[in-house]
């Protein structure tokens, strides 16, 4: 056989699109080329024989040859293998992601389709256009949000009030908050790829959907009045300016302020809307406009005053004595309320509250783990800077007080001026001080308005990108309709209205300094939450928590949370509960929703260490009886086949212990199929609101399956005690073999010391063999909706029901309200129709929102039999007043009694009295007997209505009941050829406790028919003494007939005690 030479890309088209099932071959092409970059190349020849339509088996390919020759040709290593080498395309999780090949189709197995791969993270809906570098998109927005209304305008008032010494530490505290925030958040944002929705998606991936929706609201409103904030200011340096040549539009005051105000939050709204372009061009200009006012200031004061009427009105220029007067501190009267250090922190806070402007528009950056920290600490350094220099040129080149009168001057009288006489300048009365201070008054009003537009512009373009990433996750149905985007860039214009309509109310209020407390603690409380988001992700130390940034500390993020909290309540206490409690509402409707995410949050693997935790600690408990809890292994095969059997496992678990449903397959399955039937019957039981776990096993023997169920189900002590299985109601006619190995089932219980509960009701409880399909509503609760309930083969779609005049009901629709009793289909709603539609959100508290309507019908449209309706819900709905009627024949440790005590304790079968049966020893001291019962029953704390003590368990059965139980046997004997005769000895060996039970069936009979459950202790098969048929028909006289009927056997080991 000759080597040929074959089409390097007509090979690779065909290897990749057996990869990729069929892509186009430029995409193929595409990928090959972008991976024989990264991946290693090994040199080989290709076996084969040269023909133009012949096909190329790729697993043929054999390395002949290490080197290049003349005959071979060299491919890339990916050419000989379907081994996928990483490439960062298999890692991502949006629709740009590769799927490398599963491990069902590199291993050969029983897999043949592709298995669907849960995709960690929804993709964003709509990508922005424009990508920002860190300058452009980090460095300057938080410049812009940092300078904003209070450079120009608060700052020498915080000067005048808090002093030269106090100011700077109010700036330092402000700053040492915000520089451990960016710290945290630049841990958090290095720690993978970073999506649109700043602070809210960085907390909800972070900590959890709860956390980040609820600080996510809160932080877009606080942005929202930050821009009103702003806005304001805006307003107020314009009065200021037009006063200056008197004029004014309204009042010259407050109405001002509103009418202009409201305006320019628009212009802003429609600007941010036209797109990030045109934004980020307005940034540049507004910051090249602060830039150029900063140092105009500076100069100026370097320059000193220029004329008599700039001393008289305060600016003394540089002076040690002006230094000293501002040293200390000066509070006041003012704003209408008596300043103090923590009120001027509050008015002050707000104008460093720029460190998540970067983090807000993430979306929008080209490298967002780069750029956020890089841009926003730099950005902190310039300002703080910045801020400190404007605290010592105010403070010591301007006076706190002045008239503005030269006479005051030129006499020395004008620094007694005080604030109740004729002071109208200086640092304490004129906001406007800085633009008497600087070179040119006109650009300090420039670099004013250039400051708190800008800010105004970096909220209001951020907080609908908030908006659009909570409605895109559907946290807050609410917000769904204000997340829609529009364009080629996906602009949430809806998102913009609202922020419109929010920021436009707060603007009426025409007053700085009362809206920005409210906003420094809302500011606080996300810094808080962001700390603690570092400290809680750093400690917990998930495998996926690996931020490249390391210049963080976790300790010191908690301390940084700690900080805003102690801080928010300083301000004002009474805000401080506001916002708490608002966050708290919010995150408690988040909590009753249940959004059906999956982030990979740190709360998440704060769940799993401590499961694991604890479950360790257990180990090293040792067992006690004021600690028994009834874990039970369900074996219910599907649970979907046999729901009654798991309701009661249920009630007796629920909240207490461990459930584990065993589903036995005798095939094979492949992991493929496994998953999507453990998927399936977990959606089941979560439906039905069944606390347990699922768990199958397949590829072996029913008795082998049940063999390894108990022995490895659970987790150390964390593990089942009791089996639960349904009674095997055609013993007398299934193959031996199948009869056999019931009973072996029974032994191995016993075997591995596990107590063994058997339920039987009147009409069976396997549901498997019926083919109707019922159809639910899944607003009940109670059944998944459209699932193959009685079959064998589930398959889970979404039906619901809608309410309308122009629709025909479907035909015999059984109504049934949420207690599962049925009314008439004339007593229920004649316009409803069951029609397949999409579910409306991933959300599972959805499944409950009409837990009062709940329709069920065939899928044919007939109605489904009310006895089977009453058959599957029997442990589910409220029972009515009756009894649970416990029959305590034998002390097996006490399980026979606990188990009916738990099931009563239940609210659906609270109405039903527990009475009890017990056996005596010694007939002719009855009531000694009868006392120490009910002593006993006292001291264990059982709440019980009656005492029955038994009489005439010895006594012979009637011989009606003799007849039944022999017709039972009649083709088990001897000479009827059976496989498994009960011989002759057997009989007469057992005779007695046959007749016992004959007995017990009589008095069943007689004093527990009516009730709603019987209970009582199962007669214990001994080995090698009783044969399965005997033993099977001992039960079957028991509970032949009988309402609900529960045989209980304790594995002798206490369950219950009398001491504290």
């Amino acid at each position: 056989m000759k080597v040929e030479r074959f089409s390097i890309t007509r090979i690779s088209n065909r290897i990749l699109s057996s990869f990729t099932g069929g892509r186009s071959n430029n995409a193929a092409n595409n990928n090959n080329n972008n991976s024989s970059t990264l991946q290693p190349s090994a040199t080989f020849t290709i076996n084969g024989t040269a023909d133009g339509g012949s096909t190329v088996d790729i697993d043929s390919y054999t390395v002949s040859s290490l080197g290049s020759d003349d005959n071979g040709r060299r491919y890339s290593y990916n050419h000989l293998t379907r081994e996928p080498l990483p490439r960062l395309e298999y890692y991502r999780t949006s629709k740009r992601g590769l799927k490398r090949p599963s491990i069902g189709e590199l291993h050969g197995d029983l897999d043949r389709k592709p298995e669907k791969q849960e995709e960690e993270e929804k993709p964003d809906a709509h990508g922005h256009g424009i990508k920002l570098g860190w300058i452009e998109g980090v460095l300057i927005p938080c410049l812009l949000n940092i300078w904003g209304v209070m450079l120009f305008l608060r700052l020498s008032w915080v000067v005048s009030q808090a002093g030269i010494v106090e100011s700077l530490i109010i700036i330092g505290i402000s700053y040492l908050v915000c520089v451990i925030t960016a710290l945290s958040l630049s841990a958090i944002c290095t720690n993978g790829q970073v999506k649109g929705g700043g602070i809210y998606y960085l907390i909800s991936r972070s900590l959890g959907p709860e956390f980040g929706a609820s600080v996510g609201v809160v932080f877009a409103f606080a942005n929202s009045v930050q821009a009103a904030l702003n806005t304001i200011g805006f307003c107020s340096s314009l009065n200021d300016l037009l006063k200056s040549y008197d004029t004014k539009i309204v009042d010259g005051g407050v109405n001002d302020v509103r009418i202009v105000g409201s305006i320019a939050i628009v212009v802003m709204v429609i600007i941010c809307a036209v797109g990030m372009e045109w934004e980020a061009k307005a940034q540049n200009f507004l910051i090249v406009a602060i830039v150029i006012a900063i140092f105009n200031f500076l100069i100026g004061v370097l320059v000193g005053p220029s004329s008599d009427t700039s001393m008289a009105q305060g600016f003394m220029g540089f002076s040690s004595a002006v230094f000293q007067a501002n040293l200390k501190s000066d509070y006041r009267f003012s704003e209408n309320s008596k300043q103090s250090f923590f009120s001027v922190f509050a008015i002050f806070f707000p104008s460093v509250t720029g460190v998540q402007a970067g983090a807000n528009i993430c979306g929008d950056l080209k490298d967002p783990a780069s750029a956020i920290p890089k841009g926003t600490l730099l950005a902190l350094l310039i300002s703080a800077i910045s801020y400190v220099t404007f605290v010592f040129f105010a403070g010591g080149a301007a006076l706190r007080d002045a008239s503005g009168n030269i006479t005051d001057l030129v006499n020395g009288t004008f620094v007694t001026c005080t604030a109740q006489s004729n002071c109208a300048y200086g640092l304490h009365n004129d906001y406007t001080v800085m633009q008497l201070m600087s070179l040119s008054s006109a650009i300090i009003y420039a670099g004013c308005f250039a400051a708190t537009l800008s800010t105004a512009l970096t909220n209001l373009l951020s907080v609908p990108r908030i908006i659009q990433a909570l409605g895109i996750d559907r946290i807050y149905p609410g917000l769904i309709f204000f997340s829609k985007g529009y364009g080629k860039n996906g602009e949430p214009y809806r998102g913009y209205v609202l922020v419109l309509i929010v920021s436009v109310l707060f603007v009426l209020i025409a007053d700085i300094n009362a809206i920005a407390p409210l906003i420094s603690n809302f500011y606080l409380a996300s810094y808080a939450l962001i700390n603690f988001c570092t400290f809680h992700a750093a400690t917990v130390k998930p495998l996926g928590w690996r931020p490249t940034f390391r210049f963080y500390h976790p300790w010191i993020s908690l301390i940084g949370s700690i900080m805003c909290i102690v801080i928010m309540f300083q301000l004002n206490y009474m805000f401080t509960i506001v916002t708490v409690v608002i966050i708290f509402v919010l995150y408690l409707v988040v909590v009753y929703r249940k959004p059906d995410v999956n982030w990979g949050s740190s709360t998440q693997e704060q769940i799993y260490k401590s499961a694991l935790s604890s479950t360790l600690k257990l180990q090293n408990i040792g067992d006690h009886v004021k600690n028994y809890h009834p874990s039970i292994l369900v074996l219910a095969g599907n649970p979907m086949n046999r729901p009654p059997l798991i309701d009661l496992a249920n009630l007796i678990t629920k909240n207490h212990s461990l459930m584990i449903v065993g589903d036995i397959i005798k095939e094979r399955l492949s992991h493929r199929k496994r998953k999507e039937l453990n998927s399936e019957c977990t959606k089941f039981l979560e439906i039905r609101k069944i606390r347990g776990f699922y768990q199958p096993i397949d590829g072996m023997s029913f008795e082998e399956s049940v063999h390894a169920l108990i022995q490895t189900s659970g987790v150390g002590k964390l593990s089942p005690n009791i089996v639960l299985m349904g009674y095997k109601a055609d013993w007398m006619s299934c193959p031996v073999k199948d009869l056999l190995t019931y009973y072996n089932v029974l032994h191995d219980s016993f075997d591995c010391r596990m107590a063994l509960a058997i339920l039987r009701l009147p009409n069976g409880l396997d549901f498997s063999h019926l083919t109707t399909e019922i159809v639910t509503d899944p607003a009940a609760g109670g059944m998944p909706p459209a699932v193959d309930m009685l079959g064998s083969n589930s398959n889970f779609q979404t039906i619901s029901t809608v309410t309308t005049d122009g629709l025909r009901p479907p035909r015999k629709l059984m109504h049934v309200d949420s207690n599962l009793n049925l009314d008439s289909v004339n007593n229920s709603n004649d316009n409803t129709l069951t029609i397949p539609q999409q579910a409306p959100m991933p959300n599972r508290r959805a499944l409950e929102d009409q837990r009062n309507s709940i329709i069920y019908s065939t899928r044919g449209g007939s109605c489904v039999p009310k006895e089977i309706l009453d058959r599957l819900s029997v442990f589910q709905k409220k029972q009515s007043k009756g009894t649970i009627d416990v029959w305590w024949l034998y002390d097996d440790g006490g399980l026979t009694m606990l188990v009916p005590h738990i099931i009563s304790l239940r609210s659906k079968w609270s109405q039903c009295k527990i009475r009890v049966f017990a056996l005596t020893n010694r007939q002719m001291e009855l009531e000694v007997e009868e006392r120490n019962m009910a002593n006993l029953l006292t001291k264990l704390r059982i709440d019980y209505s009656s005492l029955t003590m038994l009489q005439g368990v010895t006594d012979p059965p009637r011989q009606e009941t003799v007849d039944m139980h022999q017709r039972l046997l009649q083709h088990f004997t001897e000479n009827d050829g059976t496989q498994m005769p009960i011989g002759e000895h057997e009989r007469v060996a057992l005779q007695e406790k046959t007749s016992r039970q004959l007995r017990l069936r009589e008095m069943l009979l007689e004093h527990s028919n009516g009730s709603n459950l019987i209970v009582m202790s199962m007669p214990m098969p001994r080995l090698g003494t009783v044969s399965a048929p005997l033993y099977m028909s001992w039960l079957e006289m028991l509970t032949k007939d009988m309402p609900p009927f529960l045989l209980v056997r304790g594995n002798q080991t206490s369950v219950l005690t009398f001491y504290s």
